[in-house]
């Protein structure tokens, strides 16, 4: 990051305590209090020019301003002024003392404070806590929490992580191997190892740990410690490592997740626009625009309302989505993302593997016991077809035959309805058959469903693609690019025909191919929009997935912009949409499907062929990778959703694919 100032609140010029003092003594005189004239000039000061009004208030008037700003004020803009007027220290120390005190403890507030703050902070935090509690900020911690949750808090509040700024390469590749053996490499995990390493080591070298973790592990250290630790202290470790990373982007995600869903998070809200106010709140606007698909700006503006609103927005500073706002050292984050995701080997998991004793002939007669005679036995037709592999569903269809001279499909068909039977026979189709049907379906009828057109051909690999296409002429008699081209046009339908012939090429970045590549998409975007999409296609299209990680990374140094970021300013309608979704799969595809999850069930009803489609389609090959982005985007597991969302036998089916609660 530039070493500039970051923050979007600065020391007013022509300062004049005095005047201050008094403007705000009129604003609150008399009756009713004048809101925007207070919520204007606070905002407009630093926090050290707001210490020195609080001083020049009492000599003038000989009152407390900030009693007199808490007796004129009212719920969420009272508390958001009153926190602005105290001192950074002060206000950490506050927000810890709220945190314990009372039934209960708000860990999640703990976490947030404690894992971001730098030495400096946490002592003069400490010594705030003393001065204005008068006990021991440390004694109030371990009297509150307990276990390793508990060690942590304690080894980040000394306040002590090296700061020297020297990286010895060795102790690097130790630190790695000792923390993969104090978790991934034994049964039982090594908490105190985690607990040293991470609390006590400088931030440069522990980026360079994570880096050589990531060789050793093939995995990050963020998954491993999800998979090892758990409760408050695995959130409290997942908050140290984002912290290590990229304090901006920590804060992004708990504002995301402070404003979205139902019900704003108020507190958490106020502390991060607070605290970061004269920080890094230009690089945490960045960091929200490049991981969401809004501005930091129109969330607040969303999700908030009246002074309350209008202060925050004052301090986030400007809208992100308005053309031309964009920050050169955002694009080292935007860069770095991209690093990222070339480097990560994301071993993909599925949810659904081959049953382990498994007799065709065997489920073909229990099948048919399932529907013979007066009612269906749902639940033992879920239980054959859910787990057993697609290969294994295949043998059973073909024994169902052989023995019974039936045919399997019909009688599913005959015996189930709605969903059920839509998932089932899905489960049933073999991937191809699957793919074709679904892009039928999305053509069928009045309207066409782009968002799938684009989800499968985009997502598919050549050889699927391939294996789609005859499976759609030997079902459908006529060719899937025939479909697509009467059924789409210009040059979305371009951009799906190019798709369609599964030739996209396959093997690693090629880096000077990908230099130039870049160079031609930074040029292309001063072309016409025709011109544009063109240039895009022939890129996007038709180069393999390592290698366009390679041309996006390449292209923020061409253009200081994202890649996403340009698609959604300079395109719009089906052909952003399909490009979005190239990019989103590109950087990665898991999170890309689990976000396809969420639309399809968040909002008023459920979007049932797309989660058929996904959970069907993903279940052997990374359904588990989608269940954990689900989980880290959300903050909810996908479980949770498809329970709350769905019902009867249909829930049940999507749960089995599902597998876990997460």
């Amino acid at each position: 990051m530039g070493m500039g100032f970051r923050g979007t609140v600065t020391d007013a010029p022509d300062f004049d305590a005095s005047t201050d003092a008094e403007t705000l003594y009129n604003a609150m005189k008399g009756i009713g209090s004048d809101k925007e004239a207070i919520l204007d000039l606070v905002t407009a000061r630093s926090n050290a020019q707001r210490q020195e009004i609080i001083a020049a208030y009492k000599s003038s008037f000989g009152k407390d301003l900030i009693d007199d700003l808490k007796y004129e004020l009212t719920g969420k803009f009272e508390r958001l002024i009153v926190s602005l007027m105290r001192a950074p220290a002060y206000h950490d120390a506050k927000e810890i003392h709220d945190a314990l005190k009372g039934a209960g403890t708000n860990e999640r507030c703990l976490i947030e404070v404690l894992a971001s703050r730098n030495n400096r902070q946490m002592h003069e935090m400490v010594a705030a806590y003393k001065d204005a509690y008068g006990s021991d900020m440390e004694e109030d911690v371990v009297g509150d929490t307990s276990g390793h949750f508990k060690k942590m808090l304690v080894v980040l509040l000394q306040g002590t992580r090296d700061e020297s700024g020297v990286v010895d390469g060795d102790l690097v590749e130790q630190d790695a191997q000792d923390l993969f053996a104090a978790g991934e490499e034994q049964w039982g995990t090594d908490e105190a190892k985690f607990i040293m390493i991470l609390g006590s080591r400088s931030v440069t070298h522990l980026q360079m740990v994570f880096d050589a973790y990531e060789k050793i592990a093939e995995k990050s250290i963020e998954d491993s410690i999800k998979s090892e630790l758990s409760g408050d202290f695995e959130r409290l470790m997942l908050a140290v490592v984002q912290c290590i990373r990229s304090v901006p982007m920590f804060f992004a995600k708990r504002l995301y997740k402070s404003m979205k869903g139902l019900g704003t998070a108020d507190n958490t809200l106020i502390r991060i626009m607070i605290c970061r106010s004269e920080l890094d709140m230009l690089d945490i606007r960045e960091c929200f625009r490049l991981s969401y698909e809004k501005s930091l700006y129109n969330m607040i503006k969303d999700d908030t309302s009246g002074d309350y609103k209008r202060t925050l927005l004052c301090l986030c500073g400007g809208d992100d989505d308005l053309a031309g706002e964009f920050f050169p050292e955002a694009a080292q984050i935007a860069y770095k993302m991209w690093e990222l995701s070339s480097m990560t080997k994301v071993q993909l998991r599925p949810t659904i593997r081959p049953a382990g004793s498994f007799d065709p002939s065997a489920d073909a007669q229990a099948l048919r016991k399932a529907m013979k005679g007066f009612g269906t036995d749902e639940d033992a037709i879920i239980d054959i077809v859910a787990q057993r592999s697609n290969a294994q569903r295949q043998e059973i269809r073909q024994a169902f035959k052989s023995l019974l001279g039936r045919d399997l499909m019909k009688d599913l068909k005959s015996e189930l309805s709605k969903n059920l039977e839509r998932l089932i026979i899905g489960l049933m189709l073999t991937p191809a058959e699957f793919d074709a049907k679904m892009m039928r379906k999305a053509m069928e009828g009045a309207g066409t469903d782009e968002h799938s057109l684009i989800e499968i051909l985009v997502t598919r690999s050549n050889e699927e693609i391939h294996a789609m296409n005859a499976a759609y002429q030997a079902g459908y008699k006529t060719s899937l690019e025939e479909a697509i081209q009467s059924d789409t046009s210009g040059h979305f339908c371009r951009i799906l025909v190019s798709l369609v012939q599964g030739a996209r090429e396959e093997g690693p970045a090629d880096v000077e191919r990908a230099n130039a590549d870049a160079q031609e998409l930074a040029n292309a975007c001063n072309a016409d929009s025709d011109d544009m999409e063109m240039k895009f296609m022939s890129i996007l299209c038709t180069r393999s997935f390592p290698h366009l990680r390679r041309v996006f990374q390449e292209f923020v140094r061409y253009t200081n912009k994202d890649i996403e970021q340009i698609i959604k300013k300079e395109m719009s309608g089906d052909v952003k949409n399909a490009f979005y979704a190239i990019v989103r799969s590109v950087k990665n595809q898991p999170s890309y499907f689990a976000d396809r999850l969420y639309k399809a069930m968040k909002g008023l009803g459920t979007d049932d062929r797309a989660l058929i489609r996904i959970m069907v389609s993903r279940s052997e090959v990374d359904l588990f990778n989608i269940r954990k982005e689900f989980k880290e985007i959300h903050d909810a597991s996908l479980h949770e959703f498809i329970q709350g969302d769905t019902s009867g036998d249909y829930r049940k089916t999507l749960l089995v694919l599902c597998g876990g609660e997460d």
